[in-house]
């Protein structure tokens, strides 16, 4: 959508705000879902997944079959490099806030944990999902997008 110059003389100035990590993380946790990047055939690749954050790590709750399992399950035990990103944004006030994290993402296989993340994070879609990945993070950036009044 264009927007005539009348418009955008009403939009008040906007200014990003580094976050630190933590307030980062914060905002992460805050929401439910958000998008896993991850490298498929040399190739980046975006899949909206449903999280949780635990112990400092985000939990994917995912299925075997699905691209991101895949490329997890294939990797070293350190696991691959992935990234992490969510946002809340309101595309009226043109303000919120934008996270993003790249770290190492492995499978879960430990019994106690894939049953207790079962219990917690459920499936928006009617799909098996029975595989569990964390993403350990190692790089954690974030903006607030502000009115230049820092509202």
């Amino acid at each position: 959508m264009i927007e005539d110059s009348s418009t955008a003389a009403l939009i008040p100035p906007r200014e990003a705000i580094q976050l630190d990590e933590r307030e980062a993380m914060r905002l992460l946790a805050s929401v439910d879902h958000g998008r896993v990047v991850f490298n498929d055939k040399a190739l980046p690749t975006i899949r909206l997944v449903n999280h949780l954050v635990d112990g400092g790590r985000i939990i994917v709750r995912t299925r075997l079959a699905a691209k991101v399992s895949i490329v997890v399950r294939t990797g070293t035990n350190a696991g691959v490099v992935v990234a992490y990103e969510v946002d809340r944004l309101d595309p009226e006030r043109r303000a919120g806030w934008s996270v993003a994290v790249t770290g190492w993402a492995t499978t879960i296989t430990d019994p106690r944990q894939v049953a207790r993340y079962e219990q917690l994070l459920h499936p928006w879609v009617n799909m098996t999902m029975d595989t569990m990945i964390a993403i350990q993070p190692e790089i954690i950036t974030g903006i607030r997008i502000v009115d230049a009044a820092g509202k």
